[in-house]
């Protein structure tokens, strides 16, 4: 597993921290009994939460990878495959980058 995807996510969350944020909200990974993984970022109180993102999915057959990532009225959310969260937490980083 390459490291910088979660150095990132984790600078990410410490620059959101400022004594207050990080009591009400922060990030959660979970697993899915489909198997797979549930991420959700909270957006509240963070540069990010007027920022539109437009759903992102790839559907897997079989044993193929899969996932799909959006945006509800203050969280970044994704759902993947057991060999995808690497590569959603990348989706979430581009999207902070580009804003």
């Amino acid at each position: 597993m390459n490291p910088l995807p979660w150095t990132k996510l984790s600078r990410w969350y410490e620059s959101q921290c400022n004594g207050e944020w990080e009591h009400s909200w922060g990030v959660c990974i979970d697993t899915l009994d489909n198997p797979g993984w549930r991420l959700r970022i909270d957006l509240d109180e963070t540069p990010l939460f007027d920022v539109a993102f437009h759903r992102e999915s790839v559907e897997g057959g079989d044993d193929e990878p899969w996932y799909t990532c959006w945006r509800t009225a203050s969280t970044w959310e994704a759902a993947c495959s057991p060999d995808m969260l690497e590569g959603v937490v990348d989706i979430f980083l581009e999207w902070v980058n580009q804003h």
